[in-house]
């Protein structure tokens, strides 16, 4: 039987990869506008190069955050619901028979 924190885990894991992902994202606008700019004023330029590099890098930052997250999203689609409840029975009895 899975420990009962794993769930909770695997909740806080998605909701970071999903953060990250929206860095990365913001990562990706940035690198690909400064790439652009600094390549229509100086082609060919060390900035528009360096621009360029950070470019894939974040880009390849972002594809892997977001396969992870396909995985994980993946893996507890079709697994059990996640609440799980103890069933409701007879308790103890407050008060004795008469």
């Amino acid at each position: 039987m899975a420990r009962q924190t794993d769930h909770i885990e695997s909740v806080r894991a998605v909701r970071q990869l999903r953060r990250i992902r929206t860095f990365y994202a913001g990562g990706v606008a940035l690198w690909a506008a400064s790439a652009v700019l600094t390549g229509w004023d100086n082609p060919g330029s060390r900035p528009m190069w360096v621009s360029a590099i950070l470019l894939a890098v974040f880009i390849s930052l972002l594809t892997v955050t977001s396969v992870w997250l396909g995985r994980r999203q993946a893996a507890h689609a079709g697994g059990s619901p996640a609440h799980r409840a103890a069933p409701r029975g007879m308790g103890w009895r407050s008060h004795a028979n008469a």
